[in-house]
Order: structure tokens, then C-alpha cells, then sequence
């Protein structure tokens, strides 16, 4: 081949051009970024709305139907899934993959500000749009633990810490939580302001007209420009006491007249504790394509200043540092891939010293090689690239291997150096070529999985497919070089004493076999077909699980408490959780988090917002627990909490793969809340008597009770009233009215916030002894028109693309997959008797496959099947040649099947992508057979000799190539991640039972139909 040729004549600029390769990778790899998970951009959005005291049916009407509608109308919109709750509305905005993610969310807030601006209420606490990304994890959670240190101590404290790890350049997200914010509170009183007829809209308008900061713009003085610097905000609770908020008739009344004004901490909505004890909790993000180790040297030398500079009675406690676990990960990966070159190593002593020095000088600059590429293409080391690049270790080194093992045999046989590293090269080269384009586009759709989970696992077959082909370029041009140089003619032909006998152990083994199935050539194939057959029965008991549980050592426990518990009485049954994780001395920390969820710590899990019936615990485990050590604790806690009566308490695993609400959710569709209702009531009932379902959640089968306002209009136009200024005077009472901010003593804004004197939270007394000024202000009692009651109204209200739903949720009991009870589950929904317009879907991890596994992949997976037979048919030139090597697939696929079975993992996406590798692996090795026989009958040997001498030549380099590929295997198969296991197992079994069978299989194929093979006279041979 001319590129041989070239690189072995050439050999100065051969060898410079392989040191430059060296050069740069190494640098690459020490400068590439590295993180724990790849990094993944969804073109998916978050939009929270926050508006305090706010019922389901209320948010419904005023706050979700215009921003549904809004956001419906943009460009390649996929769907919207809203979920509506007391007070908080959130809307999961995704589009089809391809858009622009930036754009699209500089579209979405830009419609989000026009809305907040004309449709949307006034009074909403807080619109916040976010991108969901995988930086969105926070690598850094430090707690400030104290028993005793004031609210106001513990958040200057926190604020300080914040301050310091913010002016790092790579971090973001840099937050504080589980501590209220200091506010000036007016607590104003509604009797005096009706005894001086001050409406209550004067009050508000003369302490909003206060606390606006209006620039005063500049002026020109001579040959300068001179800024005008106004009032500005409020400075002080004093600024905010002597506000003037009436001045008539010589009559002047301040705020301090009417109203208590103070500092004050804002209302609780979220405790935190660690291990028990009273904390804060700050967080750090990190930004993208940053080396997370860098990072780490940053941020911990001010972690343990600031730690020394602490009080007495703070302590600062590091609890989660992602960078340890990216460490201790990469460092596993790191020494299963020098496992797996030294078993590599072991396993080319039959090439002979020399043979095996050039095979293992071709593997780190095939490497290389890849890294550079990889790195050029924007990915980063994680624990997926990693893998990719072990299994490819065990493929890389199959063209060397087969070119180096051609170039031996050539001197064996008595040739010239140069003549056995040009010819012997030139006859394997297209052979070589092909294999590698075969393999190549077998990890092609791989590459372009679709959606989330696709931009998930890319870098695996990213990983693969550049080594492999850094490999050919490699085998092609440095492995000749360095053959003419280093291998030097053998003096006997039958190589070393590892040669040796590995050549006598595969003649005696087959020895027997191989003429009894040539001489009944259709008996040995109704036998292969029989296997195949059995192959892809067995692939129904492996189970089906998209994605796996984490081996993490950590793990949370949701507790969902009584509907519209309060605050109080979920701390209480929290506290009696941590009790009982004291007793367990395996668990580390304990980080428990009651009215919120913890901040997001794993890529496919988003916090819980503002819940005061919620709560969540955080729990880690050793960093070298195993991950049977944490599913048997996890399994002990469900026994243990499983009767609690005060809570639901629900132990949840990490899962891996794109975000879940449950394994099984079933969506009932329809608009009347009555009939959803009865619906899901006995969807409930299936799912609950389904064994192996745990966790069954349906959120219609309670409704909860609102305290109605409910205002008598017309009583109200009589007497002059506006029914906005009576709802007003309720969110006064009730939640408090912001009226502007201050600037505190560490130049943070905070809130000045209009409310009525009351205790820690509001209770019905906010109610009592209300008045409302009706237009000529004369104060109006409340309770002369408005009567207060109770009502019910639904929990929880659900949208998906406009349409309402109810959900079911159910978690698969250990031992149990999604999909194998859904076979059972889904014959009883559909005899469920639905009235019309009412119908039910599937989500959770069946919607989840149909994006990962549907649509476009299907689409390339039959495009990457039509370019396989493509390069197949360049190299035999007819359709025989192709269905004698793909008869070996499925012989592969059943050691797979066997091994899956044999180890106890389920079919998965990861298993899925062994297998699709797998064929490329078998496509290759059985290539060489038949490429080498076609060879033999182009020279004029018969179809019997030519299988016989192709059978014992070629047999060597695949069986040492698929040795190799083990080898540099069995360390990940032997990971106790269980992401990662299923693939090296899968490979392993297949290339097991494959290169068994394909020594026998591929040469009976080919006696069977023969391909027609063109000699160089022209003459045609069938």
C-alpha cells in the first residue's frame, strides 16, 4: 500500500510525526477536562413560579394557562410538562434536539419577562427560567454546624464563605440555604391607619416611592462630567420608621406612627441539619469543560482558611467533594486500564519479543492519537470516555497484531525484511481497512443516539471509534516502520516456544472436529442456526432496565408527610429518621433538609422547591463501600420505615441515565378532576396489587382543605370597595407584601416587607380584625363583606402539552424490572372502562427507552446497516462473501446472552451498545478468514485447501487478537459500576463463544457457497 510505502522509505518523518503524536497526547491528557459525568446540554428548560399562598386551581387560571400558551407557540417545541402545587408552579419546557440551546432560552426569558410584564400578577415572588445542564450538579457541600450561633452569626458566616469561593473563576452557583434571610418587617397596624382614614394603598405607594433608586443621570461642569447621586435605597430600619407616609392639613403621619418596624428573619421555610445538628448548607457549582482536580486546588486551601478563621462555636464540616469521587473513580479506571495492558502484554508472548515491543509501542500513540482527537471534538475525560478508551484497548491493538503477525509469518517463511514488511503489509492491508470501517460503523449509531441519553453515553463510542481508527493509521505506517527496523529474519519457521504450542493446542482441538463438519456441512449449520435460535430466546429472561442504579455510596430518603403538614410537624418526624440513621455506623453523614430538597448533588436529580409537607435526608456511606453494601441498607430502611405512621418514607437509589420521577408512572388524561379522580383511584389499585411494585403515589386519592376569602362583590361595590384591595389586605395579613429592599451591612439587598403583627408562621388570627378603605377611605371591616369557610381543591393539578392529567407512580421492588411487570400491568389498564376523552400513558422508563431507543436511532441504525454491507461488498465483491461473515453474529450474541444471564445483569443500554460493538468484533475476525481463503483461490488452490490453509494461517491472529480483547476486558467486567460491567461482559462472552464457533461455522459456510472469485487472467472461479 503507497501510504506503507511512504511511511517505511520516509522513516525520518514517520518517526518525527509519531513523536509530535506522543508529544501532544500526553499533554492532552493532562489538560483535557475531566468531570465525574460527561457533560450534556439538553435543549430543555426549567421555569419556576413562586407565588405564595396561591391554590392549585388559582395557579392554574392565572399563572399556568398564559405561560403554556406563550411557550407553546415557539419554534420546534417538543413538550411541555407543568405540575402545579400550592404556590409553585413548573413547567419542564423541551425542544427537539438540534436547536440552539442559548437562543432558545434568551427566546424563553424573554417571553417570560413580556408575560410578567402585561398577563401575569403583579404580586408573584419569583419567575426564575433555568437551563438544564449536567454543571447544574454542585461538586462542593460544606456545613456550618452550630447549636448556639444566631441566625444572623451563621448567615454572615455562610455569606462570608460564599464571598471568598465566588471570586474563583470556575465556579458558580455559589449559594447558601437553610437559614431565613434578615428583612425589615413593618408590622403595621390596620386599626390605626382606620382611625386616621389612611388607605392602605398611600402606605404602600409612599414606601415604594421611597425605596426606588432613580439615577440622577450627570452634568457637565466646565471641562468635566460630574454623575448626580439621588436618595437611593433604604440604608436602615430608621430610614424605613421615618418614611412620611400622610402629610395634609398640616397633619404629617410616618410609618413609625402606624407600624412596628425592625429587623427581623424572613418566615421559615427550610431547616437544615447534618448528623442533627443545627447547620447551613453552601453549595458550588462548576462551570463546563473545566478539569475538576484544577478546580478542587482552587477552592480547598480557602475552605480550610476560612475554617481556621471560624468562632468557637462554628465548625465547618466538608460533607460531599465531587472531586474526591472523580479521583478515587478515575484512579479505579486508571489502574483497571494498566491491569488490562499487562494482561495485554501476556497475551503477545506467542509474537515473539520483538513482535510484541512493536504491538505495545502502538497502543499508547493509537491512544494518543485518540485523546487528540477526542479533545479537538470537545470531550472530556470522565467515566465513560474511560471505558470507551479500555475497550478500545483490547480492539486497538487487533490491526497491529494482524499486521506484525502477516510480517512474521512472511519471515518465517524465508522472505527479505523489507520484502515481508511491504508484501506482508500490502496483503493484510485491505483486510486491515476493512475490519476497521466494519467496526467503525458498527459503534456509528452509538454515536448519534438521540436525546438526553444519547449526548449521556456519546463519549463511550466516541472513545472507541477514534482509537480504532488512530489504530489503522498507526498499523499501517509506525508498526511497518518499525518492523524494518527491529524484526530481523527467523531461523526456524514455527516462531517461538508460546507460538508453539498455542499453534498445537488450536490444531488439536480442532483437529477432530473440523473435518466432521465439513464432511456434514448442513448438520453443522442447522446446529449454529439451533444456537441462534436459543440465543435470542434467552434475551427475554436477561430483563430489560434502560439504565442502572448507581454503585455511588450514597442514597436518599424522601419523607412525605400527611397533606398540608406544617413545617413544624415535618421537622419533628424528620428528626425521628436521623434517630434512627444514628444507629447505623456505616452512614458517614446525614444531611437532612425538611421543607425543600437537598441542593443537587447527582446530574439527573433536581431538587425538591419550597414543600413544607416534604422533606429529604441526604445520605452518604464510606467512599469504598461497595454497592451491595448499600443495597442491603437501603433494603434494611424500607423494612424499617416501611410501618412508619406518622410519614411516608420512601428510600430512593440514584438512578443512572436520563431524570425519572418513578420507574413506572401512568398518565391518565381528561379534563373533569372528578372522574381523573376515580380514574387514578383505580390505577392506584393495580399498581398496589401488583407484586413487586413499591412506593405507589397518587396524588387524587386525598383532596386537601383551603381556607376560602370569599368576597361578597356586591355588598363591595355598594360600599365602595375593590375586591383587589380586599384580596390585598388578606396577602398583607397572610404572607406579606414587598415594598422595595435595603442594602445590608455586607452590601447585599434585602427585603423590606409590608405584613401585620404576627408570630413565626400566620395562623387563622391573621384573618381577625381586618379592614379594607373602600375609594373615599373610609375603612370597611373585612368580615362586613367577605365570609371566610373552608373548601377543598385538588393537590396537585398536571399538564402535559396543555392537556390535564393525573399520575399513578409506582418503584420496581428489588429483583423486579419496570418492564417485565408493565407486561402484566398493561393488559389490566386497558380493561379499565374509560369515559370518552379520557385515555392513559405510559411514562417513566418506558417513555425514557422511546427516546433513547426510538425514531432517529432506528434511522441510523438502518443507515449504518446499509454502509456495513456497503464496505463488505468493496471488499468481497459479492453477496456471498457477505452472508458468510455475518453468519457468525448471532453465535456471539448467545455467549453474551449467556454470560448477562450467568452474572445476573439485565439487558441495557449499555448491554445493547456490547452488543452492537460485538458485531463489528465477530465481522472483523471472521473477515479475515475469508478475505485470506479468497486470497488462497486466487493463487490457484481449491476451495478444500484453500479453507484448510486459511483455517490454520488466520486462525493464530484471530484467536490472539480476541485473546487480547478479553484480557483488556475482564478488569471492567470485574468493576463493580454497574454502567459499566454489562458492556465488558457482553464483549467477553461474545468474543468467547464467537471465536469458538467461528472455526467452525465460517469455513462450512464458506464450502457451502463458495463466492465467485476473479484470477488475474480474467477467469471466473465459483
Amino acid at each position: 500500500m503507497k501510504i506503507t510505502n511512504f511511511a517505511v522509505k520516509n522513516y525520518q518523518f514517520t518517526l518525527i510525526i509519531f513523536l509530535l503524536v506522543s508529544v501532544v497526547g500526553y499533554l492532552t491528557l493532562f489538560s483535557m477536562p475531566r468531570s465525574e459525568d460527561p457533560s450534556t446540554h439538553p435543549p430543555q428548560y426549567l421555569i419556576t413560579v413562586i407565588y405564595p399562598g396561591t391554590s392549585p386551581k388559582d395557579m392554574e387560571e392565572q399563572v399556568v394557562k398564559p405561560i403554556e400558551n406563550k411557550i407553546y407557540g415557539l419554534e420546534n417545541i417538543d413538550k411541555i410538562l407543568t405540575t402545579v402545587e400550592d404556590g409553585v408552579a413548573a413547567f419542564q419546557v423541551k425542544f427537539k434536539y438540534g436547536v440552539d440551546v442559548d437562543n432558545k432560552y434568551q427566546e424563553i426569558s424573554t417571553e417570560m419577562n413580556a408575560l410578567q410584564a402585561s398577563e401575569l400578577p403583579k404580586d408573584i415572588y419569583l419567575i426564575k427560567t433555568e437551563k438544564i445542564a449536567s454543571s447544574d450538579v454542585k461538586i462542593l457541600q460544606v456545613a456550618l454546624i452550630s447549636e448556639n450561633a444566631s441566625d444572623k452569626k451563621l448567615r454572615d458566616a455562610a455569606d462570608e464563605l460564599k464571598t471568598r469561593l465566588e471570586k474563583i473563576t470556575n465556579l458558580k452557583d455559589v449559594k447558601y440555604a437553610g437559614i431565613p434571610e434578615q428583612e425589615i418587617r413593618i408590622d403595621l397596624h390596620l386599626d390605626k391607619l382606620a382611625q386616621l382614614k389612611i388607605p392602605l394603598n398611600l402606605v404602600m405607594g409612599s414606601l415604594q416611592s421611597e425605596a426606588a433608586d432613580i439615577p440622577g443621570g450627570s452634568i457637565n461642569l466646565d471641562s468635566k462630567v460630574f454623575n448626580v447621586k439621588t436618595s437611593g435605597k433604604f440604608k436602615n430600619a430608621d430610614d424605613v420608621a421615618n418614611t412620611v407616609i400622610y402629610n395634609a392639613n398640616g397633619k404629617i403621619i410616618y410609618m413609625k406612627d402606624v407600624a412596628e418596624v425592625g429587623y427581623k428573619s424572613e418566615t421559615v421555610d427550610h431547616i437544615t441539619r447534618i448528623n442533627g445538628h443545627r447547620c447551613v448548607l453552601v453549595t458550588v457549582g462548576m462551570k463546563d469543560n473545566v478539569n475538576i482536580t484544577d478546580v478542587q486546588k482552587e477552592f480547598l486551601p480557602i475552605v480550610e482558611e476560612f475554617s481556621k478563621d471560624l468562632p468557637q462555636n462554628i465548625k465547618l464540616v466538608k460533607s460531599f467533594d465531587q472531586a474526591n469521587m472523580v479521583s478515587q473513580r478515575l484512579g479505579h479506571l486508571g489502574f483497571d486500564f494498566t491491569l488490562a495492558i499487562v494482561l495485554v502484554i501476556i497475551t503477545l508472548l506467542p509474537l515473539g519479543s520483538r513482535a510484541s515491543l512493536i504491538v505495545m509501542i502502538s497502543i499508547p500513540l493509537s491512544l494518543a492519537l485518540g485523546l487528540i482527537v477526542m479533545n479537538a471534538f470537545g470531550y472530556s475525560l470522565n467515566q465513560l470516555s474511560i471505558v470507551g478508551l479500555v475497550v478500545a484497548l483490547g480492539l486497538l491493538v487487533d490491526d497491529s497484531i494482524v499486521v506484525v503477525e502477516n510480517i512474521e509469518r512472511w519471515l518465517r517463511e524465508g522472505h527479505s525484511k523489507m520484502d515481508a514488511v511491504l508484501k506482508g503489509t500490502k496483503q493484510i492491508g485491505l483486510a486491515v481497512v476493512g475490519c476497521t470501517a466494519t467496526l467503525v460503523i458498527a459503534f456509528l449509531p452509538l454515536a448519534f443516539l438521540p436525546d438526553v441519553s444519547g449526548e449521556f453515553i456519546r463519549s463511550l463510542p466516541m472513545a472507541i471509534i477514534t482509537s480504532v481508527l488512530a489504530s489503522m493509521i498507526v498499523a499501517m505506517t509506525l508498526v511497518p516502520f518499525l518492523g524494518s527496523r527491529f524484526l530481523k529474519t527467523h531461523e526456524h519457521g514455527e516462531g517461538n516456544v508460546f507460538l508453539q504450542y498455542l499453534q498445537k493446542f488450536l490444531t488439536r482441538s480442532y483437529s477432530r472436529i473440523m473435518p466432521k463438519a465439513l464432511q456434514f456441512p448442513k448438520t453443522t449449520i442447522a446446529i449454529s442456526v439451533a444456537l441462534s435460535i436459543t440465543a435470542f430466546g434467552l434475551f427475554k429472561a436477561t430483563g430489560f432496565k434502560l439504565f442502572p442504579t448507581s454503585e455511588k455510596p450514597m442514597f436518599l430518603i424522601n419523607i412525605k408527610m400527611p397533606l398540608q403538614a406544617n413545617l413544624t410537624e415535618s421537622d419533628r418526624v424528620t428528626k425521628l429518621i436521623e434517630a434512627e440513621l444514628k444507629n447505623h455506623k456505616e452512614i458517614v453523614f446525614y444531611t437532612a433538609n425538611v421543607g425543600k430538597g437537598n441542593p443537587q448533588i447527582y446530574y439527573n436529580v433536581h431538587p425538591q422547591d419550597r414543600k413544607p409537607d416534604f422533606a429529604q435526608i441526604f445520605v452518604q456511606l464510606e467512599d469504598e463501600a461497595k454497592p451491595t453494601e448499600k443495597t442491603a441498607l437501603i433494603e434494611r430502611l424500607r423494612e424499617k420505615f416501611k410501618t412508619m405512621p406518622y410519614a411516608k418514607i420512601e428510600v430512593k437509589d440514584f438512578e443512572q441515565g436520563t431524570p425519572l420521577e418513578a420507574n413506572i408512572v401512568v398518565r391518565l388524561f381528561g379534563e373533569d378532576p372528578a372522574v381523573l379522580r376515580k380514574l387514578s383511584s383505580q390505577v392506584e389499585t393495580i399498581l398496589r396489587n401488583q407484586k413487586g411494585t413499591v412506593y405507589i403515589n397518587n396524588e387524587l386519592n386525598t383532596y386537601k382543605t383551603d381556607v376560602k376569602v370569599k368576597i361578597n362583590k356586591e355588598k363591595a361595590r355598594t360600599l365602595g370597595v375593590m375586591t383587589s384591595e380586599a384580596d390585598k389586605v388578606v396577602r398583607l395579613a397572610v404572607a406579606g407584601l414587598t415594598v422595595g429592599d435595603y442594602i445590608d451591612d455586607r452590601g447585599d439587598a434585602r427585603n423590606v416587607t409590608l405584613t401585620l403583627p404576627r408570630d413565626k408562621f400566620s395562623n387563622l388570627d391573621a384573618l381577625k380584625n381586618l379592614y379594607v378603605n373602600n375609594i373615599q377611605g373610609t375603612p370597611i371591616a373585612l368580615n362586613q363583606i367577605a365570609d371566610i369557610s373552608f373548601e377543598t381543591s385538588p393537590t396537585a393539578i398536571n399538564h402535559f402539552n396543555k392537556s390535564r392529567f393525573a399520575k399513578v407512580t409506582a418503584l420496581s421492588d428489588k429483583g423486579y424490572y419496570a418492564n417485565d411487570l408493565l407486561t402484566e400491568i398493561i393488559p389490566k389498564l386497558d380493561r379499565l372502562k374509560m369515559p370518552k376523552g379520557y385515555y392513559y400513558k405510559l411514562s417513566g422508563e418506558k417513555e425514557s427507552e422511546g427516546d433513547a431507543l426510538g425514531g432517529n436511532f432506528l434511522s441510523v441504525i438502518i443507515l449504518s446497516t446499509f454502509l456495513f454491507i456497503a464496505v463488505l461488498l468493496l471488499q468481497f465483491k459479492t453477496f456471498k462473501g457477505i452472508i458468510i461473515v455475518l453468519s457468525i453474529i448471532p453465535l456471539g450474541i448467545l455467549g453474551g446472552v449467556v454470560l448477562l444471564l450467568i452474572n445476573g445483569s439485565p439487558m441495557s443500554l449499555v448491554a445493547i451498545i456490547g452488543f452492537i460493538g460485538l458485531s463489528g468484533i465477530q465481522v472483523k475476525n471472521s473477515l479475515l478468514l475469508v478475505d485470506f481463503t479468497n486470497q488462497l483461490r486466487q493463487e490457484g488452490h481449491s476451495i478444500d485447501e484453500a479453507i484448510a490453509i486459511a483455517g490454520e494461517t488466520r486462525f493464530l491472529p484471530v484467536v490472539l487478537t480476541s485473546i487480547t480483547a478479553i484480557c483488556g476486558l475482564i478488569p471492567l467486567a470485574l468493576n463493580s459500576n454497574p454502567l459499566i460491567a454489562p458492556l465488558a461482559i457482553v464483549l467477553i462472552g461474545g468474543l468467547i463463544s464467537s471465536t469458538i464457533l467461528s472455526r467452525i461455522v465460517t469455513p462450512v459456510m464458506y464450502k457451502l457457497m463458495p463466492p465467485s472469485i476473479e484470477i488475474d487472467n480474467k477467469e471466473t472461479l465459483n
